[in-house]
């Protein structure tokens, strides 16, 4: 199945503010520039870019970054399909205070069908502006406290490095934003950009949490609050043994009507959406680790791991070991 986004990328923003971190900002700039070279390259432009990445700032100035270094401003704030606020070290408020357009923005942004993505504390500017009311977010660890008292109306979820709802994604560091640019470059440009540039740039990327799944957050913005705690369980024993059957008669409902009302909420039949979760995390540990096939078919939920490699094609058009080669496989930047 493709993730590639049906609304073509045209334009990558992200955000200058005074106290950004360069290094996340530049981390987000790096990542997109790769991707839309390959991009470009894939659709037969050769080495020429595919889409725009702009930095902007407010008032299209430049920005002094946390270790004093001059950020030129390349526009102002403007449409965009994919909006990036890295990480800054500033009072919050002052900085709302000197830049109160960018909530306006945000929103206005978002209702047009942006996706938008904060790193750490680049995640405040769309609690802010109100987006993840009653949402899942996720912030860097040495914030949550200050989050939660800031935004009682946001669903902070502690245990999480990603999250995603209602094409709002949140990224906790810069390792778990790492994994959030390729996600979203799969989206975008395809699973060959997003492979190519994580060989690219990821190099010996360590992380210190298992691969997450995203790409789900979308498929709860809905009211069936029963689905949503079934679509929480799937989330937490997906690689278990279980039957659908009982989930229904544990919620109440025979299985005809919690088929009919799971696919009504989400849009997925209840064995597809399960075939995900497990085809997704097991596409981070293809990519993260060096287990074998037959541990990573067994540790998402598959004994036979004949039958694992033949449901990952059919979700991905590729093999595991084709998966994890692209991965590993040393190349050109292009």
């Amino acid at each position: 199945m493709s993730l590639i986004q049906t609304t073509p990328l045209k334009r990558v923003c992200i955000l200058a503010t005074e106290g950004v971190f360069a290094s996340t900002l530049m981390q987000a700039k790096d990542f997109f520039h790769m991707a839309s070279l390959r991009y470009g390259k894939q659709l037969g432009l050769g080495f020429t870019a595919a889409f725009e990445i702009s930095l902007v700032s407010p008032d299209a100035q430049p920005v002094k970054s946390f270790s004093n270094v001059m950020i030129t401003s390349e526009a102002g704030l403007g449409d965009a399909e994919l909006i990036i606020l890295p990480a800054f070290w500033d009072d919050f408020d002052a900085l709302k205070k000197r830049y109160p357009q960018i909530l306006d923005w945000l929103r206005q942004q978002h209702a047009k069908g942006s996706l938008i993505c904060g790193e750490a504390t680049g995640v405040f500017w769309m609690a802010e502006a109100g987006l993840l009311d009653g949402k899942e977010a996720t912030t860097y660890w040495r914030f949550f406290s200050e989050f939660k008292q800031r935004f009682p109306k946001v669903l902070l979820n502690q245990d999480k490095h990603l999250s995603d709802a209602d094409n709002l994604f949140c990224a906790g560091g810069v390792t778990s934003a790492s994994d959030l640019y390729i996600y979203l470059i799969e989206r975008f440009c395809g699973p060959s950009v997003a492979q190519g540039v994580a060989r690219d740039i990821l190099f010996e990327l360590q992380r210190s949490y298992s691969p997450g799944r995203i790409g789900f957050g979308g498929q709860k913005q809905h009211h069936d609050v029963i689905i949503l705690q079934i679509q929480q369980w799937l989330e937490e024993h997906f690689a278990e043994k279980f039957r659908f059957e009982d989930v229904a008669r544990e919620h109440g409902m025979s299985i005809r009507n919690f088929m009919r009302r799971f696919q009504g909420a989400t849009g997925d039949k209840p064995l597809h959406y399960l075939q995900r979760l497990r085809i997704e995390t097991a596409k981070g540990l293809l990519s993260a680790t060096r287990k074998s096939i037959k541990t990573i078919s067994y540790e998402v939920g598959y004994d036979d791991a004949s039958f694992f490699a033949r449901l990952f094609r059919q979700h991905t058009e590729l093999s595991p070991n084709q998966y994890r080669r692209q991965f590993q496989h040393k190349d050109g930047p292009a």
